[in-house]
C-alpha cells in the first residue's frame, strides 16, 4: 500500500512538468562557464539571438542623425523621396526626427527585454546553484562539519553564490551585446571615415595589455578577501553560540578586541582591492580621453579640408561618444568573469570534500520495505578517525544475531562513538564493512537506514517550531497526500512548480502532507497524535507535556472543545475557591471591580494587548492612552503619584551599588535610569505643573503603571483613583476592545485567546502575601483538571508549543527525551542511543531505559551506556578497546555484573 502511494505522489508532482531537467549526476562543473553551458545552454542562445537581432537597428540610429544634418538641415534638394512618400524639407525633417525617437524607441526596448531575461536566467541558475550546494551540505562526512564553521557554510551558500548568479545571466549575452554594439559603432566609424575609425581603436591594444596585468593582482586580493570573510563569519557563528560563557568568563573585551583585530584584517584588504580597482578605472578613463583627442584634430583637419563631410564628423562625434559605453561595459565584464571564476573555484574546493556521500544514498526511488533483521556482521572495519586524530591498528569484527538488545561499552577513545556513526549510517569506515542481513550500512540509502534505523546522539538540536513538528520530522520522506489548491491557488502552484523544475530545484510540494502514517503504525492525525503522546509517556515527558499544554493557548475556532472543557475547569475551580480555606488564594477578575494583585496598567487594560501600541511599556506613549487618562482626570494624578514614587525610589536606592539584586527586587527604577528620574525631579519642583515637559511627563507616567496595591502598599493608589481606573478601562475597552481587536479584554463567559489556558482557568490573580498559596492552587488546578479530564486535551495542546530556536524554549533533558521520542514514533527496526540519556539523572535513566527496552521487545536496540551497571538489563554485551571487540557475548554468559567489570577493568588498565 505504501509503494503504491509513493508512485502515485511521484505521478502527482510530474504532471505538470513541462520538460524534464538534464540530469544531475551529482558532480558540480569545474568552472563556471561549463556550468553555464551546461545547465543554460538554450536560454543563452535565445539571448544571443535577441541581441543579434538589435545591431541593424542601432546601426540605422548610428546613421540616421548623418542623414538628418547633411539631407535635411543642410540639403537643398526638395521634395525628397523617402519610404515612398515625398517629402518637403520641414515635413522631411519632421519624419527623420519621428524615425529616430521611434530607432531609440525600439532600440531601448530591446534592452529591456535582454536585460530583464538575462536576470531571469541569472538567478534561475543562482536558484540551482544554492541547491547544488545545500544538497552536497546534506552529503558532507561529518569531518567537514569539524572543519567548516555553520557561519562559513552560509556565508558561502549565501552571500558568495550572490555575485556569481549575476554574472552567470550576464555571461554570454553580456559580452555578445556589449561587443557587438562596440563592432556596430566601429563598423559605422569605418564607413564614415577609416582613418576615424582607427583612431578610435588606436589604445585598444594598450588597454587589452594592461588591464589583464593588474586584474591578476586584484584577483589574488579578491581570493583572500573571501578567506578573511569566511573566518569572519566563523568567529561571528563561534561567539554567538558561546555567548554565554563570554558572560560568565568577562572576556567580552577580549572577544571585542579579537573582532576588530579581524575586521581591520578585512579592512586593508579591501583598502588595497580599492586602490588596485579604482587605479585601472583610473588608467581606462585616462586612455578613453585620450581619444577624442584625436577625433577633434583629425577630424577637424578632414572637415577644414573637405575630406569629410560635418555630418559625418557629428555623426562619429556621437557614435564615440555611444562606443565608450559597450567598452567599459567589457571590461567591467572582464573583472566580474574573474571575480565570478575565483569564487566559482573557491567553492568547488569547499563542497567537493573527500568522503562526499554518493547521490544514490540520497535516492527517493529506493525500497525501504527490508526489515533489517537477521545477522549484524562487522567484517575488518577500521575506526580510524579520517583526520588522523584516532588510529586503530587492527580491524573490528564481530556477529550478533537480530533483533536483540545490546548494550555497548568502552574506555573513551575506544571507537565506541565512531561504530555508533557507522550503526547509525552517518560516516563510513575507513575500510571494511557492517552489514545487516547482506544490507551494507555504509552504501545503503538514507532511504534505508534513515527509516530502519533510529540514532540519537548526545547533542540534540530541534527544528524552530512546535514540538509536534519536531516529534513528526523523522515521518516526513517523501509527499504522501497531495495537498488541496483553489482553482487560483493551483494556477500558482504550477508557476511554481515550473521555476523550481528549470532551476533543477525540488519539484515535490512543500504543502502536501510528507507525513508517513503506515511507519508511524497509524492511520491518521488524530491516531498519530496520541502514538505521539505515548512515545512522550515512555521516555517520562508526560508530565512537561501536560505542564507545556498550560503555556499554551486556545484556538476557540480550531478547538472548540478544549475551550469548553477549560470554560468548564474555570467555573470548578472557582468553585472550590469560594471555600472558606481557599477564598483569599486568588483574586477573581471582575470587569466592575479594580483588583489589587493586578498592577495599575492589567486593570486599565483588563485583557491582553493584541497591538504593540498597548504593551505595559507603550502605554505612557499612546496618545489614544493618555486620551482617556486625560478624560477621567487621571493623567495629572499619575504624574504626581509617578513623581512620589521616583522620590522614594531616589531615596532608598541612592547608596547601592548598581549591581546588586535589590534593584531586581523592589526597585521600579533601574540602575542605569536613576541619574535620568533624579534629573527629571530636579526639574520638576511643585506638586504638579503645566511646565512640565512633555518627555519628563511620559517618565513619570512609567512609574504608576508598574504599582499593584497589595504588593507594594505605598497607599498611592486610593479608592478614588481605582474607581476612575475602573470608569477608564470601560471607555477603553469600548473603544479598542472587541471587535476592534486591539485588547482582548477577560471575559468570565469566554475564553481568552491571547492568554495561557492556565490563566483561562485560574481567571485572577493570585493574592500576595499569601503563604504556599501557588502550592494550594496548582494542587486544585490538577484535581480540576483530573475531574473534568482535560488531561489528554491539555497533552494535545503540549504538543503545539513552539520550542524555539534550536529547542531553547526547552531544558536539555527534554530537548534530549524529545529526540528520543521522536526515534520511538517512526517504530525503526534498530533504535541506536549513543549516550543520548548521559545528562539525565539516574532514576529518569532507570525509568527511560526500562520503557524503551519493553517499547522495544521483538526489536534491536544499541545502548551505548556510560554506566556499567545498566548492562544487566540488555541481553548481549560489546565491549571495545583500540578499535577492537574485546568482548561480545550474551549477558549471561559473562557470568554477571561482576565479571563484567573484571573484564572492563582490564580493557581500561590494557
Amino acid at each position: 500500500m505504501r509503494g503504491l502511494r509513493h508512485k502515485l505522489s511521484l505521478a502527482l508532482h510530474r504532471q505538470l512538468l513541462l520538460r524534464l531537467p538534464e540530469p544531475d549526476t551529482g558532480n558540480m562543473e569545474p568552472t563556471i562557464f561549463r556550468f553555464v553551458l551546461r545547465y543554460s545552454r538554450s536560454e543563452q542562445i535565445k539571448l544571443l539571438l535577441m541581441t543579434l537581432a538589435a545591431f541593424p537597428l542601432l546601426y540605422f540610429s548610428l546613421d540616421l542623425p548623418k542623414t538628418i544634418i547633411n539631407e535635411a538641415i543642410n540639403g537643398d534638394v526638395f521634395p525628397r523621396e523617402f519610404l515612398g512618400q515625398s517629402f518637403e524639407q520641414i515635413s522631411y525633417l519632421a519624419t527623420l526626427c519621428a524615425s529616430f525617437l521611434l530607432l531609440v524607441l525600439v532600440n531601448g526596448a530591446f534592452k529591456y527585454v535582454v536585460n530583464v531575461y538575462r536576470g531571469v536566467v541569472g538567478e534561475r541558475m543562482l536558484r540551482r546553484l544554492r541547491f547544488q550546494l545545500f544538497e552536497r551540505v546534506l552529503r558532507f562526512p561529518p569531518s567537514q562539519f569539524r572543519k567548516l564553521s555553520q557561519g562559513e557554510i552560509v556565508a558561502m551558500v549565501i552571500s558568495e553564490t550572490e555575485m556569481v548568479g549575476g554574472y552567470i545571466g550576464d555571461s554570454i549575452a553580456l559580452p555578445a551585446f556589449q561587443g557587438g554594439t562596440l563592432i556596430t559603432i566601429l563598423i559605422f566609424m569605418f564607413i564614415q571615415d577609416p582613418v576615424l575609425g582607427f583612431a578610435a581603436i588606436a589604445l585598444y591594444p594598450l588597454q587589452g595589455w594592461l588591464i589583464p596585468k593588474f586584474q591578476r593582482k586584484l584577483n589574488l586580493l579578491k581570493k583572500e578577501r573571501v578567506f578573511a570573510v569566511r573566518k569572519l563569519s566563523e568567529r561571528i557563528g563561534e561567539v554567538v553560540n558561546s555567548v554565554g560563557e563570554i558572560h560568565a568568563h568577562d572576556t567580552s573585551q577580549f572577544e571585542l578586541s579579537d573582532y576588530s583585530q579581524r575586521v581591520g584584517e578585512v579592512f586593508v584588504i579591501r583598502l588595497q582591492i580599492y586602490k588596485q580597482k579604482f587605479f585601472i578605472k583610473f588608467l581606462n578613463n585616462f586612455i578613453a580621453q585620450i581619444t577624442p583627442f584625436f577625433f577633434y584634430s583629425i577630424g577637424g583637419y578632414l572637415v577644414i579640408e573637405d575630406s569629410l563631410s560635418f555630418g559625418a564628423l557629428v555623426a562619429v562625434l556621437a557614435a564615440y561618444k555611444d562606443l565608450s559605453s559597450p567598452w567599459k561595459e567589457l571590461l567591467n565584464y572582464y573583472q566580474v568573469k574573474e571575480d565570478a571564476r575565483i569564487k566559482y573555484g573557491l567553492l568547488l574546493e569547499t563542497f567537493a570534500p573527500p568522503g562526499l556521500l554518493d547521490t544514490r544514498i540520497l535516492s527517493e526511488d529506493v525500497d525501504a520495505s527490508p526489515e533489517l533483521k537477521g545477522a549484524m556482521v562487522a567484517t575488518n572495519v577500521d575506526l580510524s578517525d579520517s583526520d588522523g586524530d584516532a588510529v586503530f591498528a587492527d580491524g573490528l569484527n564481530f556477529n550478533i544475531d537480530l533483533p536483540r538488545s545490546v548494550a555497548v561499552l568502552g574506555p573513551e577513545g575506544s571507537g565506541k562513538h565512531r561504530l555508533a556513526s557507522v550503526l547509525g549510517g552517518l560516516l563510513r569506515p575507513r575500510k571494511g564493512s557492517v552489514a545487516i542481513a547482506g544490507v551494507d550500512l555504509a552504501w545503503a540509502p538514507q532511504a534505508i537506514t534513515g527509516r530502519r534505523i533510529a540514532y540519537v546522539g548526545q547533542q540534540t538540536l530541534l527544528r524552530s517550531e512546535t514540538l509536534r513538528d519536531n516529534l513528526y520530522y523523522g515521518l516526513k520522506h517523501r509527499p504522501i497526500r497531495a495537498a488541496e489548491y483553489s482553482s487560483e491557488a493551483e494556477i500558482i502552484r504550477q508557476g511554481e512548480m515550473r521555476e523550481a523544475l528549470l532551476s533543477g530545484n525540488s519539484t515535490y510540494d512543500i504543502n502536501a502532507d510528507w507525513i508517513d502514517y503506515d511507519s508511524a503504525g497509524v492511520d491518521g492525525p488524530q491516531e498519530l497524535t496520541q502514538r505521539a503522546i505515548d512515545a512522550l509517556q515512555v521516555v517520562d515527558m508526560a508530565k512537561d507535556i501536560h505542564d507545556l499544554g498550560l503555556q499554551g493557548r486556545v484556538n476557540t475556532h480550531l478547538r472548540p472543545e478544549l475551550a469548553a472543557g477549560v470554560l468548564a475547569a474555570r467555573n470548578e475551580l472557582h468553585v472550590r475557591l469560594n471555600a472558606p480555606e481557599f477564598s483569599q488564594l486568588v483574586e477573581a477578575f471582575d470587569l466592575e471591580q479594580y483588583n489589587t494583585n493586578m498592577s495599575v496598567a492589567e486593570n486599565l487594560l483588563f485583557g491582553a494587548p493584541l497591538d504593540s501600541r498597548f504593551e505595559v511599556d507603550q502605554l505612557p506613549h499612546n496618545e489614544d492612552v493618555l486620551a482617556v487618562l486625560r478624560e477621567f482626570e487621571l493623567e495629572t494624578d499619575f504624574v504626581e503619584i509617578g513623581r512620589q514614587v521616583a522620590n522614594l525610589m531616589v531615596e532608598l536606592f541612592a547608596d547601592v551599588e548598581p549591581g546588586s539584586p535589590l534593584f531586581e527586587q523592589f526597585s521600579f527604577i533601574s540602575a542605569d535610569d536613576l541619574p535620568v528620574f533624579r534629573s527629571v525631579l530636579s526639574r520638576v519642583e511643585a506638586k504638579y505643573s503645566d511646565e512640565i515637559t512633555a518627555q519628563d511627563r511620559q517618565m513619570l507616567l512609567t512609574l504608576p503603571f508598574k504599582l499593584v496595591v497589595s504588593r507594594h502598599r505605598l497607599g498611592l493608589i486610593d479608592d478614588a483613583i481605582r474607581m476612575r481606573v475602573v470608569q477608564a478601562r470601560a471607555a477603553l475597552l469600548t473603544r479598542f476592545g472587541g471587535e476592534n481587536g486591539q485588547i482582548e479584554a477577560f471575559d468570565s463567559r469566554h475564553i481568552n485567546s491571547a492568554v495561557s489556558i492556565q490563566d483561562n482557568i485560574l481567571f485572577g490573580r493570585l493574592a500576595f502575601g499569601r503563604a504556599r498559596s501557588g502550592v494550594q492552587v496548582g494542587g486544585l488546578l490538577r484535581e480540576v483538571i483530573e475531574k473534568l479530564g482535560l488531561r489528554q486535551a491539555l497533552m494535545e495542546a503540549g504538543l503545539d508549543f513552539h520550542v524555539g530556536i534550536g529547542g531553547s524554549r526547552l531544558s536539555a533533558a527534554q530537548r534530549q527525551k524529545l529526540a528520543i521520542a521522536r526515534a520511538v514514533l517512526k517504530r525503526p527496526d534498530i533504535l541506536l542511543l549513543d549516550e543520548a540519556t548521559a545528562s539525565l539523572d539516574e532514576s529518569t535513566q532507570q525509568i527511560i531505559m526500562d520503557n524503551l527496552l519493553a517499547e522495544f521487545s521483538g526489536r534491536s536496540v544499541f545502548w551505548l551506556l556510560h554506566r556499567e551497571g545498566f548492562a544487566s538489563r540488555f541481553s548481549h554485551v560489546l565491549v571495545l578497546a583500540d578499535g577492537k571487540a574485546a568482548l561480545s557475548s550474551s549477558f549471561a554468559d559473562i557470568g554477571g555484573e561482576e565479571e563484567l567489570k573484571r573484564h572492563l577493568a582490564s580493557v581500561a588498565q590494557s
